[in-house]
């Protein structure tokens, strides 16, 4: 935890999407978590409680609730993706001094997250960060296997030629930062403020615990960590 590293020796800068380029706060995953719990309902013909706790269940364990759905329903993820990502992006904000620090980090920078390429740009056009990246690795080019993973990330890694000795990735879930620390790279945790919460997050989607040895730096203000 803590581990000092010189920014100066970092050639690539990976970012997760959702809950980390932007604050839990926007809520967008509340309006997700409602259609994956509806989503859930209709595959599997359960009332709302029991198709929650499957939802969570699938979450936490197979690093996304539609990779659970594949493996025990054989769903289309296609159409799952469509049909959760079906929300509104306006609680997310522009965020031109987040957009600014980011641009200003030497190195190359990538979105590598368990969402599709469609709400990535969605998000992305909210905060002013279009043409902000040099690629995005989503949920389909790691042939639907999420984080965390290893596989997925092997092949996010030999997709872009990156070597993970020279590189530093955020993520909001800890257990998302375990296969980076492993192969080499530095690893920060991007958790929501003390004051967040809502009703379909469970403890440990906000864990912040600072004795995991994969997870180098915690921060809840990103502009913040990358300015300083």
């Amino acid at each position: 935890m803590n581990k000092i590293f010189d920014p100066n020796q970092i050639d690539v800068w990976v970012f997760d999407l959702d809950n980390t380029l932007y604050p839990r706060s926007c809520d967008l995953f509340s309006q997700i978590d409602r259609l994956i719990t509806k989503y859930v309902m209709n595959t599997t013909g359960l009332e709302h409680a029991g198709a929650y706790k499957i939802q969570k269940t699938y979450y936490k364990e197979n690093g996304t609730t539609m990779n659970g759905l594949m493996q025990n329903y054989g769903i289309d993820p296609d159409h799952y993706l469509n049909f959760v990502h079906d929300i509104d992006y306006s609680p997310v904000q522009e965020h031109g001094e987040l957009v600014e620090a980011i641009a200003s980090l030497k190195g190359k920078k990538y979105i590598f997250t368990n969402a599709d390429i469609g709400h990535s740009e969605a998000v992305l056009n909210r905060l002013g960060a279009k043409n902000l990246f040099d690629g995005m690795f989503d949920i389909r080019a790691t042939g639907y296997l999420p984080k965390p993973d290893p596989a997925a990330y092997k092949k996010f890694i030999a997709n872009f030629d990156i070597s993970p000795t020279k590189s530093i990735m955020f993520d909001d879930l800890e257990k998302n930062l375990k296969v980076p620390h492993n192969i080499g790279m530095k690893t920060v945790q991007v958790v929501a403020d003390d004051s967040f919460n809502h009703e379909l997050v469970e403890s440990w989607e906000l864990e912040r615990n600072h004795k995991h040895e994969h997870v180098h730096h915690i921060t809840d203000d990103l502009v913040g960590f990358l300015k300083k």
